[in-house]
């Protein structure tokens, strides 16, 4: 059998963008992961200190992870449709000069 993407993929010029957003992304969380990998590391008795609400730290850097993975998430694809449509009207603005110029 021979398998093929069920849709053609084109070039896509957003493309360098979006993989340097990701990157910085992933840098900023990562730095973000890793620190709290280094409380739990160097001091383990910290995560215990309640700080909001009755939680402690631990619990409250925990949900914190979750949600600014989920800001992140939200970020990138605004802004990636944000450049790609940037991408589109500057290629059918070409497209369209393209055209008059012809007939």
């Amino acid at each position: 059998m021979h398998h093929e993407p069920a849709t053609p993929a084109e070039k896509d010029p957003a493309g360098p963008y979006k993989m340097r957003l990701g990157i910085w992304m992933f840098v900023f969380y990562s730095l973000f992961y890793a620190s709290f990998v280094a409380i739990n590391l160097l001091s383990p008795l910290t995560m215990a200190a309640i700080v909001f609400a009755g939680l402690n730290l631990a619990t409250v850097y925990g949900f914190a992870l979750i949600v600014v993975a989920l800001i992140e998430a939200l970020i990138y694809d605004g802004m990636c449709r944000k450049k790609e449509a940037e991408f589109a009207a500057k290629e059918k603005q070409k497209g369209g000069k393209s055209q008059k110029g012809e007939g």
